[in-house]
């Protein structure tokens, strides 16, 4: 959907580019369902618009959607839906996440295994408590669009998993697909980022790692479209080499493409630094799907 400009816009005393203006643009017209302060706190860092402090400013960035949807600067915004409060919160850990009994022995004796798309609160709280306690990198409530999933088999919970908006630049990702920085905008909601992977660590099923990656592979594109109207065509994830080797994403197929500069995934500036590189592996949900990444925008919008 357009978004007339009639004079140039400004940002808290930032005026915006063309590829910011594009970028927000794309927001809007490709994912709907989230709500204004989602939409708010994903353009915050997508174009790293912080405060002094460091913290997103998302508050501002509200209100800036408001008064441009007011002044028709935006032809449509998404409907206000009531939220809880903003800002960090600690997680409350309780009974639930315990450590359970082991699991342990061959994949086949989990088989069917399958992956559970959290839709209520209760199942988000205890998603967010495992990957709390039992995550190197903790929870961070992430921003933009998002799906979280449980792998499930007969005996029990194994695993879970976490999917969000991808990285906003990473060199040799956008070098493997083709893309200058105008087909980058454009393409990157086509790109989903597996942010975080947790096997449970009283499961003990070799294999089980890759066999979730695949299944992964095949649900999460119907998955994603129906939740953002957005079908991916790439699956991407960072792989911190001083703790796994990233077997089992090899095992899955994916392909390592090289490393990062050690900016954190929505570096924008070129300027942070003091985060050790990682690994990047991707995955084509699609055939040809480079080619489609990267191919011309004739007929897109821009």
């Amino acid at each position: 959907m357009p978004l007339p400009v009639r004079r140039p816009l400004s940002f808290c005393g930032h005026q915006l580019s063309a590829s910011e203006l594009q970028l927000i643009r794309q927001l809007v017209a490709d994912f709907p369902t989230l709500s204004r302060t989602e939409l708010a706190a994903t353009i915050c860092e997508l174009l790293d618009w912080r405060r002094a402090n460091g913290t997103l400013k998302t508050r501002e960035c509200f209100s800036w959607l408001q008064q441009l949807q007011t002044t028709g600067g935006f032809t449509q915004l998404p409907a206000v839906r009531p939220t809880g409060p903003r800002g960090p919160h600690a997680i409350a850990l309780n009974e639930a996440s315990d450590p359970q009994t082991p699991l342990v022995g061959p994949l086949r004796h989990y088989l069917p295994v399958q992956l559970q798309l959290l839709t209520n609160c209760g199942e988000r709280q205890l998603f967010q408590q495992y990957l709390q306690r039992y995550h190197y990198l903790g929870y961070r409530v992430p921003f933009g669009a998002q799906l979280r999933y449980f792998a499930c088999s007969q005996q029990g919970l194994l695993a879970c998993l976490l999917l969000t908006s991808a990285a906003w630049r990473m060199a040799p990702r956008d070098q493997w697909i083709g893309w200058d920085d105008r087909t980058r905008v454009v393409r990157l909601p086509l790109v989903v980022n597996n942010s975080r992977f947790l096997i449970l660590p009283w499961v003990r099923i070799p294999g089980l790692a890759s066999h979730l990656l695949a299944l992964l592979a095949r649900q999460l594109p119907a998955d994603w479209q129906a939740h953002y109207q957005v079908r991916p065509l790439l699956l991407e994830t960072l792989v911190d080499p001083l703790r796994f080797a990233g077997t089992c994403y090899r095992a899955a197929n994916w392909i390592e493409l090289g490393a990062t500069q050690g900016r954190g995934r929505m570096d924008r500036s070129g300027q942070a630094q003091g985060r050790a590189p990682k690994r990047i592996f991707v995955y084509p949900l699609a055939r040809h799907a480079r080619q489609q990444l990267s191919g011309p925008l004739q007929g897109e919008r821009s």
